[in-house]
C-alpha cells in the first residue's frame, strides 16, 4: 500500500472554540445542512418516478451517486480511494465496512465499483423521499426485533448475491458513538457463505471527524477509503461463520488503524459488548 500521510486531526480532542468555530457551526446549519436536505427531497423524488420504469434499479443508483457527489462536491471533502483495483466489479461481492458516520454512504455510493443493494434497518424506510428511494430502488430492509422477517430479508439478500448484484453492510449494526471499531455482527457473512461470495473488508477513516453522531455540524477533512484483500467463502459453511466474523473483523481494524488517529481499543470494545445480550442482524445504512 503506497504511503499517505495520515490525516493531521486529533480525534480524542474537542475542536478549539471561537470565530472560527462559530463561523463553521453557521455554515453547517445555514448552507450545508439546507442543501444536503434540497438534494435528498429532489432527487429522492426523481428516483420514486424513475423507479416506475427501471426495472433493475440502474438508473436509481445513477441517481444516488449523483446525490452523493452533489454532496461531497458541496462541502468539500475529497475522498483518497486505495486498493479498489483489488475488487472485479463483473462479480458479486460482499462489502463490509465499518460504519463511523451518515455521510459514510454516500462516500460508498460515489465509490463503489458496481451497483449494490444495501441492507439496511427497517426503520430507515419510513423516512419520506428517503425511505421511498430505499423501498423502490431495491434495497433490503432488516426487522431487527422479528426474526422471521430477518430471514426473509436474509433469503433476498442471498438471492441478489445470486443475481450478480453486490450487497453492502455495515457489520457493527449501526454507527460508532466514538469512533471506535465496535463488534461485528455474522449477518453480512452468514450471507457470503451462503451465496459462496467472496468478502471484500473495506475501512473509511476521516467520516467521523466530519460528522460525528447526534450533531448537524460538518466539518470538512480529507477521507480515506481503504480496501483489504477479498475473503474468500468457497467451501466454507455455517460452522465457519464466526471464524470468518473475526477474520474480516481483523481485517477491516487493520485497515482502520493504521490510518486512524485513534489509539487501537477494539478488544475493549469487544469486552464490554461481551456482557449485553446478543444483539439480531441489522444494519444501519442512513444517509
Amino acid at each position: 500500500m503506497p504511503e499517505t500521510p495520515k490525516p493531521q486531526v486529533s480525534y480524542t480532542q474537542k475542536p478549539a472554540l471561537g470565530v472560527g468555530h462559530l463561523l463553521s457551526r453557521l455554515r453547517s446549519y445555514l448552507i450545508f445542512d439546507p442543501l444536503i436536505w434540497i438534494y435528498t427531497i429532489i432527487l429522492g423524488a426523481v428516483s420514486l418516478f424513475c423507479s416506475l420504469f427501471d426495472r433493475d434499479g440502474s438508473l436509481q443508483h445513477r441517481i444516488a451517486r449523483l446525490w452523493s457527489r452533489m454532496i461531497l462536491g458541496t462541502i468539500g471533502v475529497h475522498v483518497h480511494v486505495i486498493g479498489m483495483e483489488k475488487v472485479d466489479p463483473a462479480k458479486p461481492h460482499i462489502y463490509a465496512v465499518n460504519h463511523l458516520s451518515a455521510l459514510d454512504v454516500p462516500v460508498l455510493y460515489k465509490h463503489l465499483p458496481s451497483q449494490f443493494r444495501i441492507l439496511a434497518k427497517k426503520e430507515l424506510f419510513r423516512y419520506p423521499f428517503l425511505g421511498w428511494h430505499l423501498r423502490r430502488s431495491g434495497q433490503i430492509a432488516v426487522d431487527q426485533e422479528n426474526v422471521r422477517n430477518a430471514v426473509r430479508s436474509m433469503g433476498r439478500a442471498v438471492e441478489s448475491l445470486k443475481a450478480n448484484m453486490s450487497v453492502m453492510i455495515f457489520p457493527e449494526g449501526g454507527r460508532s458513538e466514538d469512533g471506535q471499531l465496535q463488534g461485528f455482527m455474522a449477518g453480512a457473512f452468514y450471507l457470503g457463505i451462503k451465496a459462496q461470495v467472496d468478502v471484500v473488508p473495506m475501512a473509511l477513516v476521516g467520516t467521523y471527524e466530519i460528522l460525528p453522531m447526534n450533531t448537524g455540524h460538518i466539518m470538512p477533512q480529507p477521507v480515506f477509503l481503504l480496501v483489504g484483500d477479498s475473503i474468500p467463502t468457497t467451501g466454507l459453511t455455517l460452522r465457519d461463520l464466526e471464524n470468518l466474523t473475526q477474520q474480516a473483523r481483523h481485517s477491516i481494524a487493520e485497515l482502520y488503524y493504521s490510518r486512524a488517529s485513534f489509539p487501537d481499543l477494539r478488544d475493549q470494545h469487544l469486552e464490554k459488548n461481551s456482557s449485553r445480550p446478543e444483539k439480531k442482524i441489522h444494519n444501519d445504512a442512513s444517509p
